[in-house]
């Protein structure tokens, strides 16, 4: 079996690649991420015209070159707990994407999907994510819709989470590796953390009902975690305030999960919201389950 957390290459005060997951190391044909860290005037060129993209700037800000195209000045936010995403959309078939940091440092997470159908770049500013405050009690989270189901794309679906420290995500445990719509879609995720203190750490277990896959891991900063199948909710420890980007693509462009029935019914637990949150404030706020 493939190992599902993958450590990152280098630590945070480095520079270039940090993170790498192929659709090859992964052992699946479709999600793929890579992050970079980069010093004012430092590029990254990228190279992967089978996928589609979305660049999201986790700290900084950049120029983007792709396709005879540029986009400056992306990004703004010191880091993922203290603004909102700027990211932008490039189709597949662009022969290489060239990303200069203009910011005296810059973090920016390359997601992919392998792709066949062009669409039409698009910048994605903060006024357009979507603010949803999930869950209640001691398990409300806050997510950022930024890639929806609905965003003109072939594949590739983006998401932001943030968990306060001690509450649960992806909780009641779901999962989604079954074409069954419109219950359930089949799709492949990645989870990238990142810890508001980053000596803290995650739980995420990731499981199916017969017992086949059955591992629960301790997940630090800039690690992955790879779901390929099976139910995988999230704890933050006590005091961490945790964030994971997650990266999804498979059988349809579509958010559906079925929740583990042994533990559906703690929906009828929630009362109220968790006061914490929203930890990072913007512009749009829409208030789900």
């Amino acid at each position: 079996m493939t190992q599902l957390r993958v450590k990152p290459l280098a630590g945070e005060e480095s520079f270039g690649e940090l993170v790498r997951v192929t659709q090859e190391t992964a052992g699946w044909d479709t999600v793929s991420l890579r992050v970079v860290r980069l010093r004012r005037g430092q590029a990254w060129v990228h190279a992967s015209p089978g996928e589609e993209l979305l660049l999201v700037l986790l700290g900084g800000q950049a120029k983007v070159a792709a396709g005879g195209k540029t986009w400056a000045g992306i990004g703004g936010r010191r880091d993922v707990f203290s603004g909102m995403p700027h990211a932008l959309y490039l189709p597949c078939g662009l022969r290489e994407v060239r990303i200069e940091a203009s910011s005296e440092v810059c973090e920016v997470a390359i997601c992919g999907a392998r792709a066949e159908r062009p669409y039409e770049p698009v910048l994605i500013e903060p006024g357009s994510v979507e603010i949803e405050i999930r869950g209640g009690e001691n398990a409300t989270r806050q997510i950022h819709h930024i890639l929806k189901p609905d965003f003109p794309a072939d594949r590739i679906m983006v998401v932001e989470v943030y968990t306060p420290g001690g509450n649960w995500s992806s909780y009641p445990p779901h999962k989604h590796d079954e074409h069954r719509p419109p219950e359930e879609a089949d799709l492949d995720e990645i989870y990238f953390y990142k810890l508001a203190r980053p000596e803290g750490f995650a739980i995420q277990r990731v499981y199916t009902r017969d017992g086949r896959l059955d591992e629960t891991l301790t997940v630090r900063h800039h690690e992955v975690v790879l779901i390929p199948e099976g139910y995988h909710p999230v704890v933050a420890a006590h005091g961490y305030d945790c964030y994971y980007l997650n990266v999804l693509a498979g059988s349809a462009r579509s958010m559906a999960a079925s929740d583990d029935p042994d533990y559906a019914w703690v929906r009828g637990l929630w009362r109220t919201k968790d006061p914490r949150l929203p930890l990072v404030r913007g512009t749009t706020a829409e208030v789900g389950s």
